[in-house]
C-alpha cells in the first residue's frame, strides 16, 4: 500500500513537472530548531512534564506504601478493617490514574494545553511563511521532509526553503 502511494506521489509529481508546476520542500524540524521562542517552549514544556511525572510518582509511592502496610497488618485486622483498607487503595489507585490523565491527556491534559499555548501559535507562523513563499514564489506544492511529514525518495537541495523561511521569520544567518 505504501509502494502504491509512493508510486502514485511520484508518478503525480512527474506529471506536475511537466505542467511546468514549481515544487520545493522545507525541514519543519530544522526551522523550528533554529526559532529561539520554540527552543524555550520546549524547554517549558519538557520541565513541566517532569514536574507532572514527579507529581504522579509521588501518589503511587504513597499507594504501594500503603499496600505494604496493610500487606503486614492484614494479618491484625478484622474483615470489615481489610475491606476499609483495600477500598482506600483502590480509590487512591483511581485518584492517581485520573491525576495522570488530567495532566498527560491527549486532548484535555494540563500538558496538552500548555503546549497548544506556547508552540502552537510559533507553527501557525511557520506555517504562514511557508505559505506566503509558496505563493510568492509560484510554488505548487512544498513538502515537508522532517521526520514527521512527508517522507521523499529524493529532493534536490536547491529547493530548499528552509532558510527563505527562517529569513522570513528574522531568524536567518
Amino acid at each position: 500500500m505504501k509502494r502504491l502511494f509512493l508510486t502514485l506521489s511520484l508518478v503525480t509529481a512527474i506529471m506536475g513537472m511537466s505542467f511546468a508546476q514549481k515544487f520545493a520542500f522545507v525541514d519543519s524540524e530544522y526551522i523550528l530548531k533554529k526559532i529561539p521562542a520554540y527552543e524555550a517552549a520546549q524547554a517549558k514544556l519538557d520541565e513541566l512534564a517532569v514536574e507532572y511525572q514527579k507529581e504522579i510518582e509521588a501518589v503511587y509511592a504513597e499507594i504501594d506504601k500503603m499496600y505494604k502496610d496493610f500487606q503486614a497488618e492484614k494479618v491484625l485486622l478484622t474483615e470489615e478493617m481489610k475491606s476499609k483498607r483495600e477500598n482506600e487503595i483502590i480509590a487512591k489507585e483511581k485518584e492517581a490514574k485520573e491525576l495522570q490523565k488530567k495532566k498527560f491527556g491527549p486532548k484535555d491534559g494540563d500538558l496538552f494545553k500548555k503546549r497548544q499555548e506556547l508552540v502552537k501559535p510559533i507553527q501557525d507562523e511557520v506555517f504562514n511563511a511557508v505559505k506566503e513563499i509558496a505563493t510568492e514564489g509560484g510554488y505548487a506544492i512544498i513538502f515537508d521532509t522532517s521526520g514527521s511529514g512527508t517522507t521523499m525518495l529524493f529532493t534536490d537541495p536547491k529547493f530548499d526553503k528552509s532558510e527563505d523561511v527562517l529569513k522570513k521569520l528574522g531568524y536567518s544567518k
